[in-house]
């Protein structure tokens, strides 16, 4: 059995209080961490060492850098500066300060009842998106590669819930999980960094129980993949191979997405939801939407930011 570790060693980060809290990304530049909340369209910036944190002894400052009125899923620096989203109306950029720049860019077959979810950049800066529909119809959405030249190329279809997107630190591999599959795996693809094109599918990691809802992923710089499991309050993280190192407990049923941050890389922060809570049940979870903390002897792997 896999060690596991207690709720209790989580700190606050931001008492945020997100509906959908998703996709917490390091940016080095800013030295600070930005997160979304899906279903409220906003960009979220978290700078430790400014602020009051009450929670951890630490101070922090929590900002809106973009708040845009339609759902955002995940968000990424780009290299020259500021972010790429992916929201429910096509991949959008912005300057450093959440100005948009340019118009929304948008697959050709993206209908109406389509909005993108998680993504993530690969090594080299190009941005992975996607997407799921408002009915969440069995296999109607796509995964799509968004190149530094605005390209946009269709790489999986017959998607349901598009969700965790990450990459082995050496870039041979791409991992994925489609939440809305049934039964839920997580899937590895040979991957070729130069190209950005993914071959030999396999199944890395099944779950037979319908219980079991793997949500967000990322990789540390081990190689180690780190998962959050929607209404299991855990993050769990498995080897390369897929076998299971350590269960990680926290004070909240949804936590949506991990992500490694601090000058090191050794603090693993955590987004959440309330989404799904019943009034009982929110009122049990006092820290439910709020984005946590721990300190790890893990450490993450540097972000590379969108290169358009």
């Amino acid at each position: 059995m896999a060690p596991s570790r207690p709720a209790q060693q989580w700190q606050v980060a931001v008492p945020a209080g997100a509906q959908l809290g998703e996709r917490p990304v390091w940016d080095a530049s800013a030295q600070a961490m930005i997160w979304v909340d899906i279903p409220a369209g906003r960009l979220h910036r978290f700078g430790p060492g400014n602020g009051d944190g009450t929670q951890s002894g630490r101070t922090h400052e929590d900002e809106v850098l973009v708040d845009l009125g339609l759902p955002i899923g995940a968000a990424a620096p780009r290299q020259r500066g500021g972010y790429v989203l992916a929201a429910a109306d096509g991949f959008r950029l912005t300057g450093p300060d959440g100005t948009p720049v340019g118009a929304p860019i948008r697959p050709a077959d993206m209908t109406d009842d389509h909005q993108f979810n998680d993504g993530a950049c690969d090594p080299v800066g190009r941005f992975w998106a996607g997407t799921t529909t408002t009915a969440l119809r069995p296999g109607a959405a796509a995964l799509y590669r968004l190149d530094g030249d605005g390209r946009i190329t269709r790489m999986l279809t017959g998607v349901t819930e598009s969700n965790g997107i990450g990459w082995s630190p050496d870039g041979t591999t791409m991992y994925y999980i489609d939440s809305g599959e049934q039964p839920r795996r997580v899937r590895a693809f040979d991957y070729d960094v130069v190209s950005g094109t993914i071959g030999g599918e396999r199944d890395l990691i099944c779950y037979p129980s319908q219980e079991d809802y793997p949500d967000g992923l990322i990789v540390d710089g081990d190689g180690n993949l780190w998962i959050a499991f929607w209404g299991a309050a855990q993050v769990r993280r498995y080897d390369p191979a897929g076998g299971l190192i350590e269960v990680i407990e926290l004070p909240v049923s949804n936590p949506t997405c991990a992500g490694f941050g601090g000058p090191d890389l050794s603090e693993l922060y955590v987004t959440s939801a309330w989404e799904e809570l019943d009034a009982e049940q929110r009122a049990a979870e006092p820290l439910a939407g709020h984005v946590l903390r721990i300190t790890t002897a893990a450490r993450g792997l540097p972000v590379t930011g969108y290169s358009g």
